[in-house]
């Protein structure tokens, strides 16, 4: 385990380093102890298409929290196709959702925050314990410019909220602008939401499109307030 001086020096280094510079360093150094954290979004599609050009194999798994909306799926299966790569999907404990559902309902998150992040915890939060529980270090396709609860991440995090592990964030300097560019530039597979102003996509009824002017997680929990819209996935901990 990387002490946190080093992982500090680390993310000094690589903020001056490419994404793909980050990737080529990341998978040689973890090979199948490192994996990415996919919801499909166009950040982790450009993250799939960079890492399968470095290993045609990357490991790479997603959270099925059972809500999410059709055309999550069909991103999916296109990226399968496409990149013709095998992913680990994870589900949350079927019993943990039935409890959860005949004490609050199947709408639970819009009753409170309390709720919600419980929906959370249930559907996403344990399944991605499962899923970090074998790895050493994780990617994700965070960005800085995403919300005000991301401003402050590094490219390279100890992840004290889960277990220590490293987390990777290769894109965290990337614009938005600079995540279509790759997109189009080299033809990669994209949720069809993105194009009804779904730029942050989650599970279908926490999710809308977002009104223009409007941030671009606004679509997001979007009868809460800005500072809690976080799931726990990337909670930080000071």
């Amino acid at each position: 385990m990387y002490r946190a001086e080093e992982v500090e020096r680390y993310a000094v280094e690589f903020e001056k380093k490419s994404a793909q510079e980050m990737l080529d360093w990341v998978l040689s150094t973890y090979g199948d102890r490192i994996a990415l954290a996919s919801s499909f979004g166009a950040e982790d599609v450009v993250l799939i298409d960079m890492m399968v050009k470095i290993n045609p194999r990357p490991r790479i798994f997603t959270l099925d929290t059972g809500r999410l909306p059709y055309e999550t799926y069909d991103v999916m299966e296109r990226i399968r196709e496409k990149y013709k790569i095998e992913m680990e999907v994870f589900f949350p404990d079927a019993k943990s959702v039935e409890e959860m559902l005949r004490e609050h309902g199947p709408n639970l998150f819009y009753k409170s925050t309390e709720l919600r992040k419980l929906c959370c915890e249930v559907r996403k939060i344990r399944p991605l314990e499962r899923a970090l529980a074998d790895l050493e270090a994780w990617l994700c396709g965070l960005r800085r410019e995403q919300s005000v609860t991301r401003t402050e991440i590094k490219k390279v995090e100890v992840d004290v909220a889960h277990n220590s592990i490293i987390k990777i964030n290769p894109l965290a300097d990337w614009t938005e602008k600079q995540v279509w560019d790759y997109i189009k530039a080299n033809d990669v597979p994209y949720n069809a939401l993105h194009d009804q102003n779904y730029p942050s996509i989650g599970c279908a009824p926490c999710t809308r499109a977002v009104k223009p002017g409007e941030d671009i997680r606004a679509g997001r929990w979007w009868w809460e307030t800005p500072e809690k819209k976080e799931c726990g996935l990337h909670h930080r901990v000071a």
